[in-house]
């Protein structure tokens, strides 16, 4: 069973614009984190709709954009989903949701020092593989919502982030 943080339970302002791509932080406006929430579990099968469950509860509750949240959610089944496939013996999975600065960022931990391979969106995907494709389509669906998707190991495992702008 999920144990998690209940989110922030104040909906954030809406930003009036996005701030631009090429904004360095000193450009960006400066605001106190809106919102966060965090979850852990054992990585199952069962885990994956359950976080998706509880992050599309948090994404409503903050008034993101549906096409924002989409990708939101779209990035949290296949990487929790990795999770459960390619690190399911690393201990218990993480997963946090936060809104900051007009960024929403998720990110899905686990004890893997591993880190994923993203495969170049010119190789010629093979037809008959069952995986292999979902941190492809996350990483477009990011970069096409103006954001990114990053990875990072350390000593307790690695991180895989989402990072887009609210809308």
């Amino acid at each position: 069973m999920p144990t998690s943080t209940p989110p922030s339970t104040r909906p954030p302002a809406r930003p009036s614009t996005r701030p631009p791509a090429s904004a360095t932080p000193a450009t960006q406006p400066t605001a106190r984190v809106r919102g966060f929430g965090r979850w852990t579990a054992e990585p199952t099968a069962a885990t994956v709709p359950l976080i998706r469950s509880r992050l599309r509860s948090v994404l409503d509750g903050w008034e993101v954009a549906a096409e924002i949240a989409d990708v939101l959610l779209l990035a949290a089944s296949e990487l929790v989903g990795n999770v459960v496939l390619h690190a399911a013996g690393a201990g218990r999975l993480r997963v946090r949701i936060s809104l900051r600065e007009g960024w929403l960022q998720l990110e899905v931990a686990d004890g893997a020092p591993s880190l994923p391979r993203l495969p170049h969106p010119r190789d010629e995907p093979d037809q008959d593989a069952e995986h292999g494709r979902g941190l492809l389509i996350v990483h477009l669906m990011a970069a096409e919502a103006g954001g990114q998707l990053s990875f990072q190991a350390d000593e307790f495992g690695k991180s895989v982030r989402v990072r887009v702008p609210v809308a």
